[in-house]
């Protein structure tokens, strides 16, 4: 009888064990993750048309992104230069977030016509992404008339869809890159 109690108490504690440290294994797995964007770099450099390029940005990227519950959308309303990436500044704006990962994108109008300001409503969105120690992980962009053979529509619709294909555009290069479950960033 004795054998059968001692057993059994050491057969719940380990049982208890085991059930604690999956449930902190959950945890640390579905932790929400944060993705710090700054607003996108416009090509070519018009005050113009910055303003209404970065609501049509950001609300794609809101739309996109509230498909995924892992993830939070952080959003700094400063602009950092897409060809030369500041590591520090990376580093400071994900510590003063707690971001996880930071996103530096550029938005380029396709040139169209013969006129100095003549745009078309194509774009090429272009994204880098960053992780919270500023090392560089992966860069993808979508250009909205190759991909999408558009000719009509407006410049906010396809940036819309040039932002949305350059988000999973990313996420396809996350998880050819880590088949791990942080695939989702």
């Amino acid at each position: 009888m004795r054998k059968i109690f001692t057993f059994s108490t050491v057969f719940t504690f380990l049982l208890m064990g085991i059930a604690s440290v999956k449930a902190q294994r959950n945890a640390s797995e579905d932790k929400i993750k944060k993705v710090l964007y700054f607003n996108p770099e416009v090509e070519p450099d018009l005050e113009e048309i910055k303003e209404p390029t970065n609501h049509a940005f950001f609300s794609a990227v809101s739309d996109n992104l509230s498909r995924y519950k892992r993830n939070k959308m952080l959003r700094t309303e400063t602009q950092v230069s897409f060809d030369s990436v500041d590591k520090q500044t990376i580093v400071d704006y994900c510590l003063n977030n707690d971001a996880d990962f930071a996103i530096v994108p550029k938005v380029r109008y396709f040139k169209v016509g013969l006129g100095k300001y003549v745009f078309s409503n194509q774009v090429v969105v272009s994204m880098k992404l960053f992780d919270a120690a500023g090392n560089y992980i992966t860069e993808t962009d979508y250009n909205t008339y190759h991909k999408n053979m558009r000719l009509l529509g407006s410049a906010d619709n396809s940036i819309k869809i040039g932002t949305n294909g350059a988000i999973k555009g990313i996420l396809k290069e996350l998880r050819r890159l880590k088949p791990s479950t942080e695939a989702g960033f």
